[in-house]
């Protein structure tokens, strides 16, 4: 079997939520301390790693980042390798991530190039958010790269397919949680209560108003409620209801107008139900802005490859924590083709997994150019 293969599968059947990567960090330094260690550095930040790998003249630092958790989802893949950690599942593809930061950084300890390495293992991309945190350590201050570089896997586009664009990639995210507390009752005496189930279907219909009347067409914003939970019983009116969801805008500005416009909604909801309502936004992304230059350097040395297609996509509604260190540091991120039939998040995603050695090549290529 092939090497990186098998690490992918290692992999696959460990996946552990954010900040609790333990098993996954035994396993990134294991193998990185197999290697040969007369070029390697190597320094930990939580359940994350650091890995810088020492050149031969340098004159700069080009970064590369893969994150490392999985996600709270139960496998149906039926595969032979498939999670050995109940209800998580690397659903996200972050398996794959890993597996080819290993290869490229494998490669490199072997044939070092003139410039320094720093290769950003980063934990809880799926949340609470480690890019932040991690930019802002004393171990990354120490290593600050020049550029830095990461893909994420794309299930819609056949293996052999590159997709990104200069600008905006991926969208502004912020989680939405919404707790309303009402007074609960006898079901036989609605008039003696504030029904909180009611208020939360009255609130999810308002909230899906603020996309379609808040935000300019010609904008895009995304307002969803993935979960709703309230009452205990079917005889007894609900004191409590939860409303889990997600924002996604395509900028800043838009972001602050449309929580501006939940707020203004949840307090129209406290007056007309008699209730109390709080506003969790949990963890929020900043975009993903791929820098023009370099991204257009980066695609125009990849097009001349024979076995890579470049396509220039159009900007998603994804989130990416990696947004928060292209903010600060110079670079891109790329969608890598997999071809699955489910996608991402989805509890049967199985990536093919030929696109790992394509992205191997394409990064092990274009980082040679850029540090030699």
């Amino acid at each position: 079997m092939d090497p990186l293969i098998k690490i992918r599968r290692d992999l696959h059947q460990i996946p552990e939520l954010g900040f609790q990567e333990f098993k996954t960090q035994a396993y990134l330094l294991s193998y990185i301390q197999s290697l040969p260690q007369d070029r390697i550095s190597i320094k930990k930040w939580r359940t994350g790693l650091f890995v810088k790998i020492h050149g031969l003249n340098p004159a700069k630092t080009i970064g590369y980042r893969t994150d490392i958790d999985g996600l709270p989802i139960t496998e149906e893949t039926d595969l032979s390798f498939s999670s050995s950690h109940e209800a998580k599942m690397h659903a996200c593809g972050h398996d794959f991530h890993m597996t080819i930061a290993l290869g490229v950084l494998s490669h490199f300890v072997r044939n070092p190039i003139n410039d320094d390495l720093l290769f950003v293992f980063q934990p809880a991309e799926e949340g609470p958010g480690g890019a932040e945190p991690m930019l802002k350590s004393e171990e990354m201050k120490e290593w600050m790269p020049d550029m830095i570089v990461a893909l994420h896997i794309a299930p819609e586009y056949p293996v052999g397919t590159i997709a990104l664009k200069e600008g905006l990639l991926f969208a502004n995210t912020s989680e939405l949680f919404i707790d309303l507390k009402g007074k609960g009752g006898h079901a036989a005496y609605p008039h003696q209560t504030n029904d909180m189930v009611i208020a939360a279907c009255s609130l999810v219909n308002q909230l899906q108003t603020i996309v379609s009347r808040n935000v300019n067409p010609l904008d895009s914003a995304v307002i969803t409620i993935g979960k709703i939970t309230g009452g205990t019983v079917q005889n007894i009116i609900a004191e409590k209801a939860r409303l889990e969801g997600t924002i996604r805008t395509l900028s800043p500005e838009s972001m602050k107008k449309v929580k501006n416009r939940i707020e203004a909604v949840v307090k129209g909801i406290e007056i007309g139900f008699e209730c109390e309502a709080v506003i969790d936004y949990g963890s929020m992304y900043h975009q993903v802005y791929n820098m023009e230059s370099i991204t257009r350097e980066f695609i125009n040395f990849i097009q001349v490859d024979p076995d890579v297609r470049v396509i220039e996509c159009e900007e998603a509604m994804t989130g990416e924590d990696f947004g928060y260190m292209l903010r600060e540091i110079p670079g891109f991120m790329f969608w890598l083709g997999v071809d699955s039939p489910f996608g991402l998040h989805h509890a049967k995603l199985n990536p093919n997994e030929a696109a790992i050695d394509v992205a191997v090549k394409v990064l092990t290529n274009y980082i040679s150019y850029k540090g030699n």
